[in-house]
């Protein structure tokens, strides 16, 4: 029984290699999920992409539907609130 408990614990740089891991795991469980679900919905995307907003297909094809004017310079960290 002690072996079996033994087995299970994780020392601490076995765990700071498993943490480092969590990044990449989180981006191809997004990534799946993104597939998966334009595999079953047939639907598509739209998003920003070098200036202009684009529809992309599941196989990849990118329509170009407009290109946006340049935008205004924003400074990492800055906090934008909607003006009511």
């Amino acid at each position: 029984m002690s072996s079996r408990t033994s087995r299970n614990t994780l020392t601490e740089r076995g765990m700071q290699i498993v943490e480092r891991r969590i990044p990449a795991l989180a981006a191809k469980a997004g990534h799946e999920a993104y597939r998966t679900t334009l595999q079953q919905t047939g639907a598509v995307t739209v998003k920003t992409s070098n200036g202009q907003v684009v529809k992309r297909a599941l196989d990849g094809s990118e329509t170009v539907i407009k290109s946006l004017p340049v935008g205004k310079r924003v400074k990492t960290g800055t906090v934008l609130r909607r003006v009511k």
